[in-house]
């Protein structure tokens, strides 16, 4: 029974560990891509950025179907083949060969079209001058495609930090190489469109830089063995492959499809009500510039639990283990809400302090995007929680289900968006608005699938302990928040103090709510570092009449 309990401990401290690794560097990343575009707005401003942003959708919307599902059904295979434990690495080798095939050809293809296709796509979005930075952008198709192959690959053996170290190096490299490259061109006089072609040549080059690390590392990978004769055929491995990838790939395109959406969507409805192209091109640039890439930091802090989860899921489920499928889901939901509702919380209420922190100096563009931003805080919980079910789903091989809840989702975005932004006295709020509806409608459907499909293990929180709660902790945070925020405002005039000591308050009210509501379990802190010791301080803390009783949940 001890030995079980061990091993149970030390599966969740590599689940935690491993959503630890990816939360920390995921944070790191959005921190430089922010500092990234505080430079990039100074020398492109909203119109260059909507040039910018323009290629960049684009070029998410092909990742999506050429790295979503495939680096996650790779995990998931060779998890499961790690957990039979029969030729394990040898069939893993076989899989990973297939992947990587498929991988490269996708790259290649996706180039070749993104390429090839550049003039009738900017004229298509209605920004024929986003040309130049799709021509830059295309090479980065392939360098992604390998990388992400290599991520899945390590993933599936439980190591997260090569997908964390990969990651900064992209980032940093497009901090460094897209400020640089930009610099030269405006020093050389160039247009506007070509300056924004620069800074999308420092995104590529960050994109290969990553994908030469990843090649490097598994290259010394001890894991790797020949190919055994009693390894999976090739052409059952792809097909088991594709199987699990293709409707992953499906679903996740669906969502980032939304964005592009947006993208059509604002521009041509913004001038259909009598906006010229270079406005709404402004209004565009500033809604993806300042809003969207706050409103996504917290939704990209829940893709490390969706990330860890799917391997550690995919093991317990293949070895019929059903508690152990019942908690690894359990906790993944909780964390969720966790991280997301007092995020989504803060973002709504605080939109214009954080967006005059990060981004001062550039009150016209803040002026658009704060209430944009303030609208599109409302939706992170939601956002979050796609992810993560999203997850799950997938893990049970539920890959069809997820792909019917974001196709529902993105008619509403599609139809509500169409009609939101095409009336005056909406315009660019529409946007947002849409995004709320089609997140509510997507997580709505995805937890009553779940219903069907999550193992019916021991019952390990109830609907009081995971949405209840931090709902009530979330609330007084806020509201303590508010009142340091104005107090510290009328007193020193200081909107940056203000907002700074406004955070510190919500994020100890926030704290000390969840230990006095037992949001956070004795097994939680036992997983964190020095977790155990904390414990053991705190239990000795306690009366001896009350034994080991302590104020926080069993």
């Amino acid at each position: 029974m001890n030995k079980e309990r061990k091993k149970q401990r030390k599966n969740d401290g590599g689940f935690l560990s491993g959503v630890l690794i990816l939360s920390f560097s995921t944070v790191l990343v959005k921190v430089i891509g922010l500092a990234y575009k505080i430079p990039m707005l100074a020398y492109l401003g909203a119109e260059g950025m909507g040039y910018f942003n323009s290629a960049y959708e684009i070029y998410a919307l092909l990742c999506v179907f050429s790295t979503a599902g495939l680096p996650v059904a790779l995990s998931m295979l060779i998890a499961a083949r790690r957990e039979r434990g029969e030729d394990a690495l040898c069939a893993i080798r076989r899989i990973d060969r297939s992947a990587v095939r498929v991988f490269l050809l996708l790259g290649v293809c996706g180039t070749v079209l993104l390429t090839l296709l550049a003039k009738p796509i900017s004229k298509g979005i209605g920004n024929e001058d986003a040309f130049f930075c799709i021509l830059a952008i295309a090479p980065a198709l392939l360098c992604v495609c390998f990388s992400s192959a290599v991520r899945g690959y390590f993933q599936g053996f439980g190591r997260m930090t090569p997908t964390a170290i990969s990651q900064l190096i992209e980032a940093l490299g497009k901090l460094i190489f897209g400020v640089w490259f930009a610099a030269i061109a405006l020093k050389k006089g160039m247009a506007l469109p070509k300056v924004a072609a620069f800074a999308v040549l420092g995104l590529t080059l960050g994109t290969l830089l990553s994908a030469l690390y990843l090649f490097l590392l598994k290259a010394a990978d001890p894991n790797r063995c020949a190919i055994s004769s009693r390894s999976q055929p090739k052409e059952r491995t792809l097909s088991t492959l594709l199987k699990i990838a293709v409707p992953i790939t499906v679903s996740s395109a669906v969502l980032n499809l939304t964005r592009l959406i947006d993208m059509t969507l604002i521009m041509r409805r913004l001038q259909a009500i009598g906006m010229s192209a270079p406005s709404a091109n402004e209004i565009y640039g500033s809604y993806t510039t300042l809003a969207v890439p706050v409103f996504g930091l917290i939704p990209s802090l829940i893709t490390p639990i969706s990330l860890a989860l799917v391997p550690k899921l995919s093991a317990a489920i293949e070895g019929r283990n059903k508690d152990e499928e019942a908690v690894v889901a359990d906790r993944s939901i909780r964390l969720t809400v966790l991280l997301a509702m007092p995020a989504s919380f803060g973002i709504a209420v605080y939109a214009r302090p954080i967006l005059s922190l990060l981004f001062s100096g550039e009150n016209e563009a803040i002026s658009i995007s704060a209430p944009l931003l303030s609208l599109l805080g409302v939706s992170i919980l939601f956002s979050g929680l796609i992810t993560t079910t999203n997850a799950i789903l997938q893990s049970y091989r539920c890959t069809l289900r997820p792909i019917l809840s974001m196709a529902i989702g993105a008619l509403i975005k599609i139809l509500t968006a169409y009609l939101l932004i095409g009336m005056p006295a909406v315009g660019i709020y529409g946007a947002p608005i849409s995004t709320f509806l089609c997140n509510l409608t997507v997580t709505g459907l995805n937890f009553y699938f779940l219903r069907a499909c999550v193992a019916k293990g021991r019952r390990v929180s109830g609907f009081f302990q995971i949405w209840c709660k931090p709902l009530v902790a979330s609330t007084f945070a806020i509201l303590a928040s508010l009142a340091v925020y104005l107090s510290v405002e009328r007193m020193l005039g200081n909107e940056t103090a203000a907002f700074l000591g406004a955070v510190a308050t919500a994020v100890l009210v926030y704290g000390i709510f969840a230990l006095l509501l037992r949001i956070v379990t004795k097994e939680d802190v036992a997983l964190l570092p020095m977790g155990q010791r904390l414990l053991s301080r705190m239990e000795r803390s306690r009366k001896p009449h009350r034994g080991t009783q302590m104020n926080i949940k069993e």
